[in-house]
């Protein structure tokens, strides 16, 4: 019986760091340690244990592993520059023209290893915070500025024409950049590496491509210019965000994929009532839905709450509760095995807080605020630690709700928690909603609670 993986902690050691990227690059692949062993001529304990980092990976090992896997050259990239090639010197780094590849497991920002500590002279760890520090970078690059690495030799070179792995790669960097955007948020690194991916797949379209592919490679070009749409619109990059999700619905429509039409429509319209274009937005959404028979359950679901939020936006009360009706009708109609991958995220967790935030935006029109905050409790008891970001915008708004509405000695516990979170997220969707929740406290001056988190937002969120 299969022993399941070992979790790596890629931030203890170079070693460690360079066993999670070659793992993460074997299961992009889609090939078993003995399978990727085979073609490299060594033993699968030999691949096992470098994983693991039970052994280090030297040089020409690297090299064929780059190979076999198709990196582009990030493992050898990786072993001298990590030092995990005992045979090489530093001064030997230099001598790799390979430039790091944007695409790499959740949490690596690919130019240089995240390491927080390195082993002493007894083998123990020191000062894990001193591995880059200037002493350390020092040592790891003889010297050489830390620019150095984001230079590359020379350019990334094209294909001549359109490959099979090529779309592959577009559609795996779009689920890894996915997957770093709602546990993350769309700002610092995310929204870098997003850009520089697109960048990339963009140029593939103007490439010959047989035409049985073209249609994939279209797909791949929209699920990956809707993840980095979402990036942008994370990120207060609005008119990129529009830019791009146009492209992205554009390249849908070329692929003839209703489902990835379905979703940037369902972005567009979401981006649209943030900036207060309820009628855009609204019309955003019914685009989605055309032909809505085509669509799965939870595609129809997203829509319909995405209409909703337009029209609590708009303070049409009635319009929002039939339409947020339609959604949940939708939604009890899902069948997850009938979704595409991007709709994953799309759970009764996530369910009940989009519908929560369109319920939210009508108790200032009276609305009774109890469903609502029954839908965001549901929300922040549902989300994994895979969207960090989402249960945070419901911990939020129910903070706001409740410091509206309610008790605001509940409304600042909940309220701390959820800047807890905030602080760690690259999301200025996520920083709006904690200064909305700051003015709120307004009509509490007298009870400190309230006072010492309007304090604290203050200090925590800048503008």
């Amino acid at each position: 019986m299969p022993q399941p993986s070992k979790n790596l902690d890629p931030t203890r050691s170079p070693q460690d760091w360079f066993g999670a990227h070659l793992r993460h690059w074997r299961k992009v692949r889609r090939k078993t340690q003995r399978e990727l062993a085979l073609e490299v001529h060594v033993s699968a304990s030999t691949i096992a244990k470098i994983e693991k980092a039970e052994r280090p990976c030297d040089l020409a090992l690297a090299r064929s592993l780059d190979d076999a896997l198709d990196t582009g050259g990030i493992l050898a990239w990786l072993c001298l520059r990590t030092g995990t090639d005992a045979d090489n010197t530093v001064g030997d780094a230099y001598n790799a023209t390979v430039a790091p590849a944007l695409l790499g497991p959740p949490g690596f920002p690919g130019v240089a290893p995240p390491m927080t500590g390195s082993a002493t002279d007894d083998g123990s760890h020191g000062d894990r915070g001193s591995f880059l520090g200037a002493s350390g970078a020092a040592a790891l690059l003889g010297g050489t500025p830390l620019s150095h690495l984001i230079k590359p030799a020379e350019p990334s070179r094209l294909p001549s024409a359109v490959r099979p792995e090529d779309i592959e790669q577009v559609e795996a960097a779009a689920t890894v950049l996915a997957g770093w955007d709602h546990h993350y948020g769309g700002g610092g690194i995310v929204r870098t590496a997003a850009e520089a991916q697109l960048r990339w797949a963009s140029a593939l379209l103007e490439l010959p491509c047989p035409e049985p592919m073209r249609a994939s490679l279209f797909a791949a070009a929209a699920r990956l210019g809707m993840v980095v749409g979402a990036a942008d619109f994370d990120a207060h990059a609005h008119h990129d965000a529009r830019r791009v999700f146009a492209f992205a619905a554009a390249c849908a429509e070329e692929a003839g994929q209703w489902h990835l039409r379905a979703k940037v429509y369902s972005y567009r319209a979401r981006q649209a009532v943030w900036l207060g274009a309820c009628d855009s937005g609204l019309t955003y959404a019914e685009l989605g839905l055309a032909h809505e028979n085509r669509l799965t359950g939870t595609e129809r679901a997203m829509l319909h709450t995405a209409k909703a939020r337009a029209l609590a936006k708009a303070g049409d009360v009635q319009a929002t509760l039939r339409a947020v009706g339609q959604a949940d009708d939708a939604f009890a109609q899902a069948r997850p095995g009938e979704d595409p991958p991007w709709m994953a995220y799309y759970d009764a967790a996530q369910h009940a807080g989009d519908t929560g935030h369109a319920l939210y935006d009508l108790v200032a029109v009276g609305y009774r605020p109890v469903t609502a905050a029954d839908r965001l409790r549901t929300a922040i008891d549902g989300h994994t630690q895979a969207y960090v970001r989402s249960r945070t915008f419901s911990m939020t708004k129910l903070a706001s709700l409740t410091m509206a509405t309610g008790d605001p000695h509940e409304a600042a516990t909940i309220g701390h928690q959820a800047l807890d979170e905030v602080v760690k997220l690259h999301s200025r969707r996520a920083s709006d909603g904690m200064q909305d929740l700051a003015r709120l406290t307004a009509v509490h001056r007298t009870t400190p609670e309230a006072i010492k988190l309007r304090d604290r937002i203050k200090e925590t969120i800048k503008t």
